[in-house]
């Protein structure tokens, strides 16, 4: 199972850079079709999540500082969040948890869809207590089912705050450090974490991660809402499939 390990931390890896997400959303489906648990894929995502998120924010902090004072706001309310999952996991049966993955890439869907195309950020809004609040409820939502939140936070921060794709996808990354080191923790204190498979799988995601934010920083910003609107798309139906299949 190694070498399947380090194959999908290098697709997280890619998928977290150039999307600004932790990859979760990529490597639970695949995890889940190796025949991993639910509550086991989510540890392992968590774990590569911290790897992915502190390079990819460092790499996109050298090309762009001015997202880290917003990201900072939403980051310590993601925190906040993220460490109390390990309650949600511990007590919520790992169907549920891929039920409520799906709704939540079934917003992503319909939010980013609705988006229009903005070049720049000039216009977002700057309400502290509003990104702390917002950080803190998807921290908590995020963590407890395996992804980073950018899912989540990329479409509010473009559709209701004002902010380019591109600049919301650094934010969200960023924002990945503080709740995936909170899930980490949490998931630890539970005894859910899988400490070996998540090091392999978020050792070899650096290496995807350093080529996805090459990439990100060469496509134009309407190819790019269509590229995300696709991997939401893809990971929605495979989630659906595999649930139906292992369940009914």
């Amino acid at each position: 199972m190694t070498i399947e390990l380090l194959s999908f931390g290098i697709i997280a890896g890619f998928i977290g850079g150039f999307f600004g997400v932790g990859g979760g959303m990529v490597l639970i489906p695949l995890l889940l079709f190796i025949g991993i648990d639910m509550k086991s894929a989510i540890a392992i995502s968590i774990m590569q999540m911290v790897f992915t998120s502190l390079f990819g924010t460092f790499l996109n902090y050298k090309k762009n500082k001015q997202f880290l004072s917003s990201g900072i706001l939403l980051g310590l309310g993601g925190f906040s969040g993220g460490i109390l999952s390990g309650y949600i996991v511990s007590s919520i049966s790992g169907f549920s948890l891929q039920l409520l993955f799906l709704f939540i890439v079934g917003f992503a869907i319909y939010r980013v869809a609705l988006t229009k195309v903005i070049e720049s950020s000039s216009n977002k809004t700057h309400n502290k207590y509003l990104l702390l609040v917002i950080g803190f409820f998807i921290g908590l939502i995020a963590m407890s089912i395996g992804v980073g939140g950018s899912v989540m936070l990329t479409p509010i921060l473009v559709s209701f705050m004002f902010y380019s794709l591109k600049d919301a996808s650094s934010m969200g990354l960023f924002f990945v450090v503080f709740s995936s080191i909170a899930g980490f923790i949490s998931l630890s204190l539970h005894g859910h974490m899988l400490y070996n498979e998540g090091f392999i799988v978020g050792t070899a995601s650096l290496i995807g991660v350093y080529f996805g934010i090459k990439l990100k920083n060469f496509i134009n910003i309407k190819s790019y809402k269509n590229y995300i609107l696709v991997l939401y798309c893809v990971i929605f139906i495979s989630v659906l499939y595999k649930l139906f299949t292992s369940n009914f």
